[in-house]
Order: C-alpha cells, then structure tokens, then sequence
C-alpha cells in the first residue's frame, strides 16, 4: 500500500505558511513505515528540532484504479479515518531553501498518525464533516471538509492520472489552519463531529 499526501488544501493554512494558492493538488507520498497506529505514542525524532502537527481527513481506496473521472470517483472509496501528518518544520524549510525533495521531513517513521476507519454512510455529507484537534485539551486545528480547495472526487481523479489506486492506499487530504509543534509530554486528541478518533502522547 502507498500513502498519498494532499499539501496546501486549505487556504488558511497556505496563508500560515506563507504559501501561494495552488492551481492543482500539491502531492507528496510517505511509505507504509509512517503509519502510526493504535494510540500508538509519537516518539519525538533527533535529526530536528521542531516538529508540527497537522489533523488531515483519510479516505482509503477500496479498489484498482487509474486515471478515475472526479464522477466516478465515490466508486473508489467507502470509509474515512482521521490522522496526523507530522512535520519537520525546520528540516522542511532547510530542505526548500534548497530546492531539495520533502521525503526527510514528512515521510519519516511514525509522521502518519491513523486512527481506525468508519463507513462514510455513517457521517454526515462528505463536503460538509467538521473535525478538530486538541494539544492537552486546548483546541489547535479546526476545519471542514467544505473549505478544502479540492474536494476528495477531485483529488483522486489527480492523482490517478500519475498513481495506479490500489486496495488499502491512503489518501490524507490535507490539514487547516492552526498547525502548530508538539513537546514531549504533549497529549494529541483528534475528532470528527464529535467522536474522538485518537488520542495518543509525545515522547
């Protein structure tokens, strides 16, 4: 399975970070050693000194697919999770600066929080899901699915042109504004509506 990875989704967050808007979706991958399962506690790396949590919505691909029209696209997925795309927000800029690929700072081991899955018949309209993140009980990141630039339909359709879909491939959608770094100590709760998805530490 692959993880792919929706950057700039948001216009909030893009404006956070300074980036311009873009005119399709900003992909990026991690591998399946990312995946941080379970409540399974988030161990701080050593090869940067600050790390940012962004909360993403996750549809996972249900079947084989490749260059998939956005109307056809709800045929390829069933089920959706919350998770977290960790990032070395310092090892990033270092790495733009440069010109240089982003696989050190976003796909490291253990950067791809993921809860468990539920049926998307069982949440509201999928262009309208609320979903947050609390850092020691404290509100950080708060969005909907409404505000995304590219709707799921769309993002699949993007990336299939590039990307065979395959059964039990991620796709994190991207994060809203609010991201922030995360402390050894650091309790992470994420939820959508509200049923809590994760709840795991920093150490």
């Amino acid at each position: 399975m692959k993880i792919l990875c929706i950057g700039r989704n948001y216009g909030e967050h893009a404006k956070e970070l300074k980036n311009p808007l873009p005119p399709e979706p900003v992909v990026f991958l991690k591998p399946d050693s990312a995946l941080l399962r379970n409540n399974d506690p988030f161990y701080l790396p050593d090869f940067a000194n600050l790390f940012h949590h962004e909360v993403e919505l996750v549809i996972k691909i249900n079947r084989l697919g490749k260059n998939i029209e956005p109307q056809f696209a709800p045929r390829y997925y069933n089920e959706l999770a919350l998770g977290v795309d960790f990032t070395a927000r310092d090892l990033q800029d270092e790495l733009r600066g440069k010109g240089l690929p982003w696989e050190k700072c976003k796909a490291f081991d253990g950067s791809a929080v993921i809860s468990s899955f539920v049926s998307i018949d069982d949440l509201p309209d999928l262009n309208n899901i609320n979903f947050k993140l609390l850092v020691n009980g404290e509100l950080r990141q708060k969005g909907n699915s409404k505000d995304m630039l590219f709707d799921v339909n769309q993002i699949i359709a993007h990336v299939s042109k590039y990307f065979t879909l395959k059964i039990g491939d991620l796709i994190y959608t991207g994060t809203p504004a609010g991201v922030g770094a995360v402390s050894i100590g650091d309790r992470l709760q994420g939820f959508i509506e509200d049923q809590c998805f994760f709840d795991f530490l920093v150490k």
